[in-house]
C-alpha cells in the first residue's frame, strides 16, 4: 500500500465534531422481534429502558466537543426516530431521510454536504445506531485518538480487538504505527472458522466495527477520487432537498441513482489515508440472537440460560429464551433461542444465527405480512394493535397521544365504531360535497362510543393530558390500511 498522503495542514486541531448515526438498518437477523417497520435499533434489547438507538446516543454524553446528533434514517422510520430522541430531551443538528436503501456510502456522503452546511472544518464520528459498547471510558479515549488523526486529513477506523474466532464479523489488518494509530493494511468479508482463527492467531487483525472518524471534507474529497458516482447523485439529491417538519428530504430520483455500495468499498479500501484506532471496549453489532445472548452473559442463571419475559425453565441448558406476550415453558433443551411475539415464534439452533437470513427471506417471498410489522404498529400520533382480523370485521385497539391527532380522512370500503376505554376523544365528523366539507365536531368519554359511517369524513383527536384508547371494530368487505384517503394530516403524509 502506499504511503498515507500528506495532511491537509501541520496543525493538529479539533474542529466540532458532529455525530452521525447510521439508523437505516432491517436487522432481519432478529426476526421475529425486529420487523420492517420497527426494526432493531429501536428495540430495548439489553435495556428494558433504552432502545439500541437511544444507547447509541446516551454514549456520546462527556465526548469533549461533542456537538447535536445528525441522524440519518429510512423515511418509513422518521417518526420513530423523532420519538426517540424526544423521549430522550435530545435536539438532533438534523434528521436526514433516505429515500431509498443505497448502502452506507450515499449516506455518508449526505451526512457530509449536510455537515458543512453549518461548518466548513466540521469533524464526523459516524456510529451505526444499533450496536453495543460495554466500556464508554475506552470509548472516548479512542475517539480522542482517532481525532488527532482524523484532524491530520486522515480516515479513522475502529478496529475492535477480537476475543475469539468471530465469522459473523469482517476483519481489518493493522499495518506499521501511524501516530496513535495503524495504518490499515487490508479489509477482509467475513471469513470461514479456519481463516477466523488465523486470524485471531496472528494478532494484526482486528473486527470491524463500522464506526468512523473523518473531517467531513476529507469524506467528500475522497469520495470524489474514488466514487464520484456516488458523490454526484448525493449532490444533485442534496441540491433539491426540502423540509418537511422536523426533517430533511433529499430528491429521490436523484438518490435512487447512487451504486448500492459501503463505505468500506466506496472509500476505505480504495484510499491511501486510511488509518485504525484499537478499540477495546466490549463491543458488539448486535446482529443476530447469539449476539443478544452473548452482550447478557452477565444475567445468566446457573445453568448458563438467559430469559426475558413470562418463562419457566425446566432442565434447559445454555439457551436465550424470550416472551413478549405470554407464557413460555420449556423441557429438556439446551443451545436454542427461542422468541415469542403476539403473532410469530422463532425456534433455532444457538449456533446457527447467521442462517437465519435465509428463513426471513423466505417469509419475503411468501409475502408474509409477519415479515413487515408486528400486531402493534406505530404512528406518529400513537400505535394501533389488531386484536382480531376475520373476513368481513376486524378489531383494534387504539392509543392516540395527548395533544395528537390522526389525519382527516375517509375510508371508500369501511365502517368504524369506537368505544372509549381510557381519556376523552375529540370527533371531528362529516360529510364532502364537492370542493367543500361540511363538519361537526363533539367529545366523547369513557364508555361512550361514536359511529363512522362508509364514506364518511372524519378525524380522531386527544384533546386530554392523558393517553387516549379506544376500541375500534372495522365492518366492510375490503379493511386494508390503504383504504385512507387524507385530506388534511398535521404529519404531511400522503394516502
Amino acid at each position: 500500500m502506499a504511503p498515507l498522503q500528506a495532511p491537509h495542514d501541520a496543525a493538529d486541531v479539533s474542529p466540532p465534531l458532529t455525530p452521525v448515526i447510521l439508523s437505516g438498518g432491517a436487522g432481519t437477523r432478529l426476526w421475529p422481534l425486529s420487523r420492517q417497520s420497527y426494526p432493531k435499533q429501536f428495540l430495548p434489547l439489553l435495556d428494558p429502558h433504552l432502545s439500541l438507538l437511544q444507547q447509541t446516543l446516551s454514549r456520546l454524553e462527556g465526548v469533549p466537543g461533542i456537538g447535536a446528533p445528525l441522524m440519518i434514517c429510512n423515511e418509513a422510520h422518521r417518526f420513530l426516530v423523532a420519538e426517540q430522541l424526544r423521549d430522550q430531551g435530545i435536539t438532533p443538528g438534523a434528521i436526514v431521510l433516505e429515500p431509498a436503501a443505497r448502502n452506507t456510502a450515499p449516506a455518508l456522503a449526505l451526512a457530509a454536504l449536510s455537515a458543512l452546511e453549518g461548518e466548513e472544518e466540521a469533524m464526523l464520528l459516524i456510529m451505526p445506531a444499533d450496536h453495543q459498547l460495554e466500556d464508554t471510558a475506552a470509548f472516548r479515549v479512542a475517539v480522542e485518538e482517532g481525532r488527532a488523526l482524523a484532524g491530520q486529513g486522515r480516515l479513522v477506523t475502529f478496529g475492535v480487538v477480537p476475543t475469539r474466532a468471530h465469522t459473523g464479523y469482517g476483519y481489518i489488518r493493522a499495518g506499521e504505527a501511524a501516530g496513535s494509530g495503524y495504518r490499515v493494511e487490508t479489509f477482509t468479508e467475513k471469513p470461514d472458522q479456519a481463516t477466523a482463527e488465523q486470524y485471531l492467531a496472528a494478532g494484526d487483525y482486528y473486527w470491524n466495527s463500522g464506526m468512523f472518524l473523518m473531517r467531513a471534507r476529507t469524506l467528500i474529497e475522497e469520495l470524489a477520487r474514488h466514487a464520484p458516482e456516488v458523490l454526484a447523485a448525493a449532490e444533485s439529491a442534496w441540491a433539491e432537498r426540502r423540509a418537511d417538519l422536523d426533517f430533511t428530504r433529499v430528491a429521490c430520483p436523484a438518490f435512487e441513482a447512487a451504486p448500492n455500495i459501503s463505505i468500506d468499498y466506496a472509500v476505505m479500501e480504495r484510499t491511501n489515508r486510511a488509518v485504525m484506532v484499537a478499540l477495546e471496549a466490549g463491543w458488539s453489532d448486535i446482529g443476530a440472537w447469539d449476539a443478544v445472548f452473548e452482550a447478557q452473559a452477565g444475567q445468566q442463571d446457573e445453568a448458563g440460560n438467559v430469559v426475558q419475559g413470562d418463562v419457566l425453565l425446566h432442565e434447559t441448558r445454555n439457551s436465550f429464551i424470550a416472551s413478549h406476550s405470554r407464557l413460555v415453558a420449556t423441557l429438556g433443551l439446551s443451545d436454542i433461542i427461542a422468541v415469542e411475539t403476539e403473532d410469530a415464534v422463532l425456534l433455532a439452533n444457538r449456533h446457527r444465527m447467521q442462517e437465519l437470513g435465509a428463513l426471513v427471506e423466505r417469509l419475503g417471498s411468501q409475502g408474509r405480512s409477519e415479515l413487515r410489522a408486528h400486531r402493534r404498529v406505530y404512528r406518529p400520533w400513537g400505535y394501533y394493535r389488531t386484536m382480531v382480523c376475520e373476513p368481513g370485521f376486524q378489531v383494534k385497539e387504539i392509543m392516540v397521544h395527548p395533544g395528537a391527532a390522526l389525519s382527516l380522512q375517509m375510508h371508500h370500503h369501511r365502517a368504524e365504531h369506537w368505544v372509549v376505554v381510557q381519556g376523552t376523544a375529540q370527533i371531528t365528523q362529516g360529510e364532502q360535497r364537492g370542493d367543500t366539507q361540511h363538519l361537526e365536531t363533539r367529545l366523547i368519554t369513557e364508555d361512550e362510543s361514536t359511529y363512522i359511517p362508509l364514506a364518511t369524513v372524519h378525524r380522531l383527536e386527544n384533546p386530554g393530558r392523558i393517553p387516549l384508547r379506544l376500541i375500534e371494530v372495522q365492518t366492510g368487505r375490503h379493511l386494508d390500511e390503504a383504504d385512507i384517503v387524507r385530506f388534511e394530516d398535521r404529519y404531511q403524509r400522503q394516502g
